[in-house]
């Protein structure tokens, strides 16, 4: 008898344990979607200085991207291609002191760089 007891306590605990399903439903307004969309169209349009750190073949920008992000392993770099070269840019600075601060840093490790500013764009 004790045993048909035990036997039913352990059956009822372990049918409790493996019924420990759940879900969960996260409800968010959709005024965070448009907001979302709103900062990031006006980022794409944002006008930053960047820093140039040298051009030339796509292997030789690769190879020096590569380099700089072992440098400055926190900023933001690129490859763009302007041609007829690519070009390996450093940074998204907005205000002009700030850029100056970090050219003159990576001046000490690329002396033939250059302070790029921002392109005056047509704005209606």
């Amino acid at each position: 008898m004790k045993s048909l007891v035990f036997l039913g306590i352990v059956t009822v605990f372990s049918a409790s344990v493996c019924a420990q399903n759940g879900s969960i439903t996260i409800e968010q307004d959709p005024k965070i979607d448009e907001l979302l969309k709103m900062y990031a169209n006006v980022n794409s349009k944002a006008e930053f200085y960047q820093i140039q750190v040298g051009f030339g073949s796509y292997q030789k920008a690769q190879n020096l991207k590569t380099q700089v992000e072992q440098d400055f392993p926190d900023w933001y770099s690129k490859i763009e291609f302007e041609s007829p070269t690519y070009r390996v840019r450093l940074g998204k600075f907005r205000t002009q002191l700030e850029a100056e601060r970090k050219y003159l840093e990576v001046r000490k490790k690329y002396p033939d760089a250059m302070l790029l500013k921002p392109e005056k764009k047509d704005r209606k």
